[in-house]
């Protein structure tokens, strides 16, 4: 992911100016991560390293999901309807 792609998703996710690391920004960069190496892994079908990075970024997704669904309900609703993810 290039430099301004990620400010961009940092910009429309951030709470406040300076919010780079808050789990639903970490979540949106994850997101934009997945579908690029998803992406890159329908064309390279035999990526393996590739693919076990994917794997392991989608669990670290999965588990900042969870946060956030036990600490902020009404996030956690807003952040899997912007980024078009399924409950």
């Amino acid at each position: 992911m290039k430099r301004d792609q990620k400010k961009k998703v940092i910009a429309k996710f951030a709470k406040h100016t300076n919010d780079t690391g808050s789990a639903i920004v970490q979540i949106a960069i994850l997101t934009k991560r997945i579908n690029e190496l998803t992406e890159h892994l329908k064309e390279h079908k035999k990526d393996n390293h590739s693919r076990r990075g994917l794997l392991m970024m989608v669990g670290k997704r999965r588990k900042l999901l969870n946060y956030v669904k036990n600490s902020q309900p009404e996030a956690y609703d807003d952040v899997l309807a912007n980024l078009k993810l399924r409950k």
